[in-house]
């Protein structure tokens, strides 16, 4: 009876998981944040700035406008492809879509990250996860929640530093994923993909950015400046994170929303 009872919650918890994206009553969350001169970019990118090509009136009686945009791949909500940090991998055209659509699995550190900005995320804090969720599926998209996008776009207390250049970027201090968690994630886990509220999978003292290399050797992609994953459950939403399509890049900006079911209880 103990081994019936083990299959069926084991099928349970399987079919739940494996659930389409839109089923039943929920809504629809925007994990993105707006990318605007306001946005937040590593202190060596130059930042987003939009350029007024036309707007107004036409003399043929119509409203027109039209902008252009530049910006580095990897600022505001953006991802990174696999051939940052790993030479030879996937760019950000060749990520497969069930790299980018899955269910989400949201690992709460606010706790730790909150009394500490250079908290990195430990392999223990997804085994806690497990014990309380279940085993991490195949194919999920792993969500790392540390609150800092309550600071968005708050550059100093976002980053830890306002300045900009190579002395901004060796003062930036913010919480990310411990290089053995990104290897444990890779060796005993099937993940898609990864994500995280802060500026970068890796904390913001690194200087060698082992978690980008582990994650991306093994071509997984990471989402970097992710927003509002206060709103999701820990597991039961739903992830479709859709880049621009620039071939050949190292990342770009990221559209990324969840659907969240009524019935999984989030806030």
């Amino acid at each position: 009876m103990a081994v019936r009872t083990f299959i069926v919650a084991w099928l349970t918890a399987t079919l739940a998981w494996a659930a389409p994206p839109v089923q039943g009553p929920g809504e629809w969350v925007d994990l993105t944040h707006d990318l605007s001169s306001e946005s937040v970019f590593w202190p060596t990118a130059a930042p987003f700035v939009l350029k007024v090509d036309a707007e107004g009136m036409t003399d043929r009686g119509y409203y027109y406008s039209a902008y252009s945009f530049t910006a580095a791949e990897h600022g505001g909500t953006h991802i990174d492809a696999p051939v940052h940090f790993a030479e030879g991998k996937m760019s950000v055209d060749q990520i497969p879509l069930n790299r980018l659509i899955g269910p989400a699995a949201v690992v709460d550190v606010t706790g730790p990250a909150v009394a500490d900005r250079d908290y990195q995320i430990r392999t223990e804090d997804l085994l806690r996860w497990e014990q309380a969720h279940g085993r991490l599926p195949d194919g999920a998209i792993l969500l790392l929640r540390t609150d800092f996008a309550g600071f968005w776009p708050d550059a100093a207390r976002y980053l830890g530093t306002a300045e900009r250049g190579e002395e901004g970027a060796a003062r930036l201090h913010f919480p990310g994923l411990h290089p053995d968690a990104a290897a444990w994630l890779v060796g005993a886990r099937q993940i898609a993909s990864v994500g995280i509220d802060t500026a970068s999978i890796d904390y913001g003292q690194s200087r060698l950015f082992a978690s980008h290399v582990t994650l991306m050797k093994a071509d997984v992609p990471v989402f970097e400046n992710v927003a509002n994953l206060h709103r999701l459950p820990a597991r039961g939403a739903q992830v479709v994170a859709l880049p621009v399509k620039i071939k050949g890049g190292s990342g770009g900006p990221l559209r990324i929303v969840a659907w969240v079911p009524e019935s999984s209880g989030a806030r």
